[in-house]
């Protein structure tokens, strides 16, 4: 009979590559959870099924429902700093929300269910509330500049371009009715974007184009 040879413990750098790869599982996993059902619905038994791992490493990874929960959301706050490097202008940052339909659908409904979530303002960290926020501060310097009307507000002005940028997400019906086409389709999507795009250039929202004289 052959000798068996010992078994080898997983050397420390494995394990690590192990327990990465098992958190990013589990994070893909609870994205499209999440996404679909809000974090309501969402069920820790489905995401464990979905990323084919023991339910108990979600409490052992990120410390339960809760843990996991914040940790994707951190994950649009990291997609977004990829998404509109700081010095992008405006109109572009807005086309590449609106693509985030086709490139990160998951991310745009989580974004949504955290506005049907929504219970009040908290002591917590809105995740992504900074995006807007520096929008609204890029429409008050164009403002400054005498680019903008005084009496526009900023902040309304950005949510709505947001909330626009978003509405093959959030308003697929509409688009359906109205434009009559799929409204997830990627020709759509990327029309769409390009549309938001075009408007915010209009309404002189980029800086490095200056109204003629």
């Amino acid at each position: 009979m052959p000798e068996k040879k010992p078994r080898r413990s997983p050397k420390s750098q494995e394990r690590q590559r192990d327990a990465e790869r098992t958190r990013k599982q589990i994070l893909d996993a609870a994205l499209v959870e999440f996404g679909a059902h809000g974090y309501a619905g969402a069920r820790i038994a489905a995401i464990a099924s979905r990323a084919q791992v023991n339910v108990q490493l979600i409490s052992y990874y990120f410390d339960g429902k809760e843990g996991l929960y914040q940790a994707v959301s951190r994950h649009w706050q990291e997609r977004r700093g990829e998404l509109v490097p700081p010095g992008t202008p405006l109109p572009e940052q807005l086309r590449r929300y609106a693509l985030e339909a086709l490139n990160n659908p998951d991310g745009v409904r989580l974004l949504a269910w955290n506005g049907l979530e929504y219970t009040g303002p908290s002591q917590e960290p809105v995740e992504g509330a900074d995006g807007p926020r520096s929008g609204a501060d890029e429409i008050r310097a164009l403002q400054a500049e005498g680019r903008l009307p005084a009496e526009l507000d900023p902040a309304c002005l950005t949510i709505a371009l947001m909330a626009a940028a978003m509405a093959p997400t959030t308003l697929p019906h509409m688009i359906d009715a109205t434009c009559g086409t799929d409204p997830r389709s990627a020709e759509f999507v990327r029309h769409y974007a390009d549309q938001i795009a075009l408007l915010a250039r209009l309404l002189g929202l980029d800086p490095d184009e200056r109204p003629p004289s």
